[in-house]
């Protein structure tokens, strides 16, 4: 049975509301260019009620329908919207392949986490109860100073189209168990499972305004939202040039941001592996979610005494890959989100061909699929420092390829980038491990392994892959203010200046 895809409008102060300008954007299955669907274009009219239906949301009956409420009423909300996802993963999960390309099974996988994330920011709702009015120790004892923890206000949310449900979540369940009232704006290019939120949340009865949804274009729904003056702080993961472009608007109103951005993130593969197994690991650092992965471990730095035999096995792991329409059963690579993404990374590929790199194995849409945005696994040797392929963020299933022969001549390579979101090393050696791990400019290392992501661990990056941390307790503290209260507790007077009664 085919999967429909639901019309929807803007979800906006508990309601579906019609852009004011009744502009839409047509949704395209990429597996085979046929347009399923349409999603909303908000602009600045839209964006405006979005953040006055939060305001009010905030300030309701003086904060204690949410913002003042207590963590454990918040997290009844989150538990609600989890089990409302878990009746509905199957749908979410088609509905979320057709519309990026997502395998199915990374689809529903995602999913599960989706659940996880909203369940585990629940608990911390909780816990943030009791962590108010945490003691301060003071050096005076005439003094108590204890803190607060509120809602940093509204916040708004701009999320990617590669992990489209669960970007959105790790920014949505931290932002709702500190209290805060969101706007959610997903990449045009994938918007329908976030979409579909907005009917979850009506389902599971979260008061009106505390979340809203505007779908459009970045430069009309996005650039209105990170420059509004209502909203309070931004949270973006996407692209560096569109991170700085909100640092610029943000700054104007001294406004909080954190950012999630692009990466070239290396692997570093050690010569005392076990072929077979680091080769898995290396082509899922590279290969899943179609390559279009922002901590994607693209650049494999290999001890040159295996680099031959190692770059073959990875050749044919590659060329074992399932590559089909991503509802197929065994799927294991997709197409590419848009069409102008699949162009974009076949310009990457001939750019590094005529620059004298080796395009090792494939490089083109595979033969067996006439439409849709595919391209197949390619591993690219014979790289230079200099080329494009090297140093910029494809998006897309391309690893290339450079050796070493010195620890540290492999942790320079891993570390010229302007980037610094993941990295990997393999080694037997867990002492050589925990050295390159330190050595290594990057928020986050994996060591034997390369992508896995926990809800309970922080993640984010350093240089051009931006700042802040979500997920884990540090995801909840994106959202919250610290407020200091000190009280004098001393029976006598101050005593810094002299009393004018004993003048």
């Amino acid at each position: 049975m085919a999967t429909t895809v639901a019309s929807r409008e803007l979800f906006i102060d508990g309601e579906w509301r019609a852009p004011i300008l009744n502009k839409r954007i047509p949704i395209i299955n990429p597996s085979n260019e046929n347009i399923i669907g349409d999603i909303p274009a908000a602009t600045k009219e839209d964006v405006d009620l979005a953040v006055d239906a939060a305001k009010r949301a905030i300030s309701r009956n003086k904060g204690k329908d949410w913002s003042t409420a207590s963590g454990s009423v918040r997290a009844g909300y989150l538990r609600a919207i989890a089990s409302k996802i878990t009746e509905k993963k199957n749908e979410l999960g088609k509905l979320e392949s057709i519309d990026c390309g997502k395998p199915l099974d990374e689809a529903l996988a995602d999913l599960d986490d989706v659940i996880s994330c909203f369940e585990y920011y629940a608990g911390l709702a909780e816990g943030l109860d009791a962590k108010q009015k945490a003691p301060v120790s003071l050096p005076m004892d005439t003094f108590k100073s204890h803190v607060l923890k509120e809602p940093i206000g509204v916040v708004a949310l701009i999320t990617p189209w590669n992990y489209p449900l669960l970007m959105a979540t790790w920014k949505i369940a931290p932002a709702l168990a500190a209290g805060c009232a969101a706007i959610l704006k997903p990449s045009e290019l994938a918007s329908v499972t976030c979409l579909e939120l907005g009917e979850i949340c009506k389902e599971a009865g979260l008061p009106p305004g505390v979340f809203n949804i505007v779908t459009g274009l970045g430069h009309e729904a996005g650039a209105s939202l990170a420059s509004h003056p209502d909203v309070d702080k931004i949270s973006f993961t996407g692209s560096s040039a569109t991170g700085s472009k909100i640092m610029t608007a943000a700054a104007q109103l001294i406004k909080p941001v954190s950012l999630e951005l692009g990466g070239k993130s290396p692997i570093v593969v050690f010569e005392d592996v076990d072929l077979d197994k680091v080769a898995e690991w290396t082509i899922f650092g590279c290969f899943f979610t179609n390559g279009q992965i922002c901590s994607a471990t693209s650049r494999l730095i290999v001890h040159e005494s295996i680099a031959v035999e190692f770059v073959s096995k990875l050749v044919k792991w590659a060329e074992n890959i399932k590559i089909s329409d991503p509802l197929e059963k065994g799927c294991r690579l997709g197409p590419i989100v848009s069409e102008a993404q699949y162009k974009k990374v076949l310009n990457f590929i001939s750019t590094a061909k005529s620059e004298g790199a080796t395009i090792l194995t494939g490089g083109r849409r595979p033969e067996h699929l006439k439409k849709g945005y595919f391209v197949e696994p390619t591993i690219v040797t014979d790289v230079t420092t200099s080329m494009q392929i090297w140093r910029e963020e494809v998006f897309g299933p391309v690893l290339s390829v450079k050796t070493f022969s010195t620890e540290e001549e492999a942790i320079d390579l891993a570390n010229d980038t302007h980037y610094g979101l993941g990295s990997a090393v393999m080694s037997n050696d867990l002492e050589k491990c925990e050295r390159v791990s330190k050595a290594l400019q990057a928020g986050i290392v994996w060591i034997n392994c390369a992508q896995p992501s926990f809800i309970q661990a922080p993640w984010g990056g350093i240089k051009r892959s931006g700042f802040g941390r979500e997920l884990g307790e540090w995801g909840l503290d994106n959202y919250l203010s610290v407020k200091q209260v000190t009280r004098y507790i001393f029976n006598e007077q101050w005593g810094w200046y002299q009393s004018p009664s004993k003048l």
